[in-house]
């Protein structure tokens, strides 16, 4: 039987490890906490970010990364991206390529998840899994599709026929740059969706700030080496149109209550996972103008988090552009 490892216990790790175990591997889940890794292995289900959802006895639970990498043919690197890079540096040295499934950009160096992993381990097979898919619903057995993508066809196609059963369809891509952007920006926008809607202004603005988002992160794929088209599948336009209407994105409902005219401090408070969007927001805008590329449905919700601007402020901004032709 196939072996993967999974590093990190978060949801979405989590929610892998259950769906890998759905598809017949024997599965190694890593939590770098070992009280936490002992809960779930007692308990048989993650409490604290996946409730409700019982482990098959496929997986097994360890606080020891060398242990859960021992014999693995993949390991999934399910790590938030602000944190990766030291969670990484403290890994065993390893063979065993690396899917990671982290989406945003790094506040420190303006990189993306794999660009750190190149860092870290160089010449290692790696790849990105991404799209609209949310832990919880993936973990259930309901049917979703992503995108695996990796310059390394072998890789992706093997990760594809490790993880894949008829209910999780994954599809491959060439194009991990315009993947990798696709998962960045639409936390970003989503969060401006929120902000939409939690200020009153409509489902009209909503659709329209998304079709703006799209073109946003299309421009900046291109801009950074990758494909326009990618903005248009799963890992673009997909998971944006997920995150930025659906009641279980961090994201949204983060913009959902700063709209609302909650602050940003009250809201991430109360929270227990990531949102990744906070974060990426500003790295991101600072990576598009490396490129020479204006995104300013990001750029607003930078100013917005940073206290820069108001919601309306910021709503004003966008509406204030000049007119041109789409």
């Amino acid at each position: 039987m196939a072996r993967l490892a999974v590093l990190g216990a978060g949801a979405w790790g989590t929610a892998l490890a259950v769906q890998a175990a759905r598809a017949g591997r024997q599965v190694t889940l890593w939590a770098r906490d070992p009280a936490r890794a002992a809960a779930i292995a007692a308990t048989r289900e993650n409490a604290l970010h996946l409730p409700g959802i019982a482990l098959p006895e496929a997986i097994g639970v360890t606080a020891d990364p060398a242990a859960a990498l021992r014999g693995a043919e993949i390991a999934i690197l399910g790590v938030p991206v602000q944190p990766l890079r030291g969670v990484l540096a403290g890994l065993p040295a390893t063979a065993v390529p690396l899917v990671t499934i982290a989406k945003g950009v790094e506040l420190e160096t303006l990189r993306f998840p794999l660009e750190i992993v190149a860092a870290l381990r160089p010449g290692l097979p790696v790849a990105v899994l991404s799209g609209p898919n949310f832990a919880h619903e993936v973990a259930a057995g309901l049917p979703a599709a992503a995108v695996l993508a990796s310059h390394d066809a072998a890789l992706r196609h093997r990760a594809a026929e490790l993880l894949a059963t008829p209910a999780f369809r994954l599809y491959g891509s060439d194009d991990p740059i315009g993947v990798q952007v696709g998962g960045a920006a639409k936390n970003v926008i989503a969060i401006a969706a929120g902000v939409v809607i939690g200020a009153g202004l409509g489902e009209n603005a909503r659709a329209a700030l998304v079709t703006r988002g799209v073109a946003e992160l299309s421009r900046l794929a291109l801009a950074l080496g990758g494909r326009a088209e990618t903005a248009a599948g799963l890992s673009g336009l997909g998971d944006l149109l997920l995150t930025a209407t659906g009641g279980s994105s961090r994201n949204f409902s983060l913009g959902l209550a700063l709209g609302r005219g909650r602050t940003l401090a009250e809201v991430l408070a109360e929270r227990t996972g990531v949102t990744e969007g906070v974060a990426t927001a500003p790295a991101l805008v600072a990576r598009a103008r490396q490129a020479g590329v204006e995104l300013p449905v990001c750029e607003a919700v930078a100013d917005l988090l940073a206290g820069r601007l108001t919601v309306a402020e910021a709503m004003h901004r966008l509406l204030a552009r000049p007119r041109r032709d789409e």
